[in-house]
């Protein structure tokens, strides 16, 4: 906690000049800030709120935290790991990774830890972006977001909440200190963290009791440990380790097929979750509840090889009703049972189709991205936002995929925004801007390849949609041809103008 007199200095200080200031040291940050040193450009600060680098994988920490993409997918191309222990990589053994890579390629030295962005506004007169942080203010030629789409955990509005005498976190911002042991745990939520903390803690509680809205698809998680032949083979055949990359992409991309082209290609997925739940769950009424009534993959699929016996063990209850209130030891559904509470996990997500990042940031007029989205998210690639210039958006609306690596998306918007700086530099521009025609462009484009996808006539209701309806949150289409749309900057859909 810092002193009066140190908040006084920090205000007084002015503001601190840089070429680039990048918002957020997790994949999309560090991978920009690593692009930006290898072309030799040293003016740039990566402005953290947290106390070190890895975003989301630095903050969840909760019991059985891991990724559902396989490690050698889910890791920077030009930062392969030859070295993960598991196909599958837990929440340590991924910051470990993004920590290594951050000092391997020398990126600490331009992180500014503490510095949680306030606010930003776009100064038309100087061409610079004034950024505000907790750490001292900075004025930026260039402002890129890295702040992610799971940044911000949602809070659900559950009435009294707020009162409740015991202990209340969310998976997002988990309370490592608090032991659940012998406790009476309550956790809201049916989705990715949720599969991963029933299982971790049932075994310790004296009773977990999961609320679920709607039921999940969920399928066996193939994971082992690799093979220390393997690594080894990794370390001396790099090109190996990129065979076995390009195979998992590969067959990831399958589900594409099925999700947004034919339905039927879906259909042995299904039946895969099918047997997975008639195999694990003998109880048919816990079964019927477990059951999704909508198309497989319409909500994200989920993995896990011990949800379902988590769920089915002794102490151990899946709950369907709604939560109608909580009350100071217990939560009451809508059917009328109240059940005592010693514990509050809220598994519920975060503020995907809300950006709490784009209240912070105002364009030309004045007016924030939250504002300007009001009627839905709008792009140029996912990336850039007219009335915005010189403003980039890593991880923005239309960029998610429920499928595959976000760590490949993420490197398909790198290259465009790189591109976007070279032509900046080689056209002497002061200032670069897209054109509400081009997003108007690209906006049809993603509804037309949205239409009749799983994702929005899959018959459920999920957060890849915003309160419209509409899907802006994932790319509705296979994932190369983004990287195609993103390999350069579109010059004919900006307006330049220049130093």
């Amino acid at each position: 906690m810092t002193t009066p007199l140190e908040d006084a200095d920090r205000t007084a200080r002015p503001a601190v000049e840089v070429g680039v200031a990048v918002i957020g040291a997790g994949f999309a940050g560090l991978g920009l800030a690593i692009r930006l040193r290898q072309r030799g450009e040293r003016s740039f600060v990566v402005l953290e709120r947290g106390p070190d680098v890895g975003g989301t994988w630095r903050d969840n920490t909760y019991p059985g935290a891991a990724c559902d993409v396989q490690s050698n997918l889910y890791s920077f191309s030009f930062a392969p790991n030859p070295d993960w222990p598991r196909t599958y990589s837990g929440q340590p053994e991924i910051q470990a990774y993004l920590r290594d890579t951050a000092d391997r390629f020398g990126v600490r030295e331009h992180c500014v830890f503490g510095a949680a962005v306030t606010g930003a506004r776009w100064d038309d007169a100087a061409a610079r972006w004034h950024v505000q942080t907790t750490a001292g203010a900075f004025r930026a030629r260039v402002l890129v977001s890295a702040a992610g789409a799971l940044a911000d955990p949602a809070y659900p509005d559950l009435p009294g909440l707020a009162d409740f005498a015991g202990t209340v976190m969310h998976s997002a911002r988990w309370n490592g200190g608090h032991d659940l042991t012998g406790e009476r745990v309550a956790v809201v939520g049916t989705g990715a963290s949720a599969v991963q903390i029933v299982p971790a803690i049932q075994p310790q509680v004296a009773s977990v009791t999961v609320y679920q809205r709607t039921p999940a698809w969920v399928v066996p998680r193939r994971d082992r440990p690799v093979n220390p032949v393997a690594r080894r083979l990794y370390r001396r055949l790099p090109a190996v380790q990129r065979a076995v990359r390009g195979a998992v992409y590969a067959a990831r991309e399958v589900l594409v097929l099925g999700m947004a082209k034919q339905r039927r290609f879906l259909r042995p997925v299904a039946k895969l979750a099918r047997a997975h739940l008639e195999r694990q769950v003998r109880d048919p009424q816990l079964r019927a509840a477990l059951t999704p009534d909508y198309t497989i993959g319409c909500k994200r699929i989920l993995i896990s090889n011990d949800w379902y016996l988590a769920l089915g063990a002794p102490n151990a209850e899946l709950v369907p009703a709604g939560i109608a209130e909580v009350r100071p030891h217990s939560i009451v559904t809508a059917d009328g049972v109240e059940r005592p509470t010693d514990t509050i996990v809220l598994a519920t997500g975060f503020a995907v189709t809300d950006l709490p990042i784009a209240h912070r940031i105002a364009g030309r007029d004045g007016r924030t991205l939250a504002e300007v989205w009001d009627a839905g998210m709008v792009t140029n690639r996912g990336c850039t936002v007219a009335d915005f210039p010189n403003l980039f958006l890593l991880v923005g609306p239309n960029v998610g995929v429920g499928h595959t690596s976000m760590v490949y998306m993420i490197e398909s918007q790198l290259a465009y925004v790189l591109d976007a700086l070279q032509t900046m530099g080689d056209e002497g521009l002061a200032v670069l801007e897209t054109t509400p025609t081009a997003m108007a462009a690209y906006r049809d484009l993603i509804a037309r390849r949205s239409r009749g996808t799983v994702w929005t006539s899959g018959g459920c209701r999920s957060w890849y949609l915003d309160r419209h309806g509409h899907n802006t949150t994932l790319w509705p289409d296979f994932t190369f041809r983004f990287r195609a749309l993103t390999r350069r900057l579109d010059r004919e859909n900006y307006v330049g103008t220049p130093a």
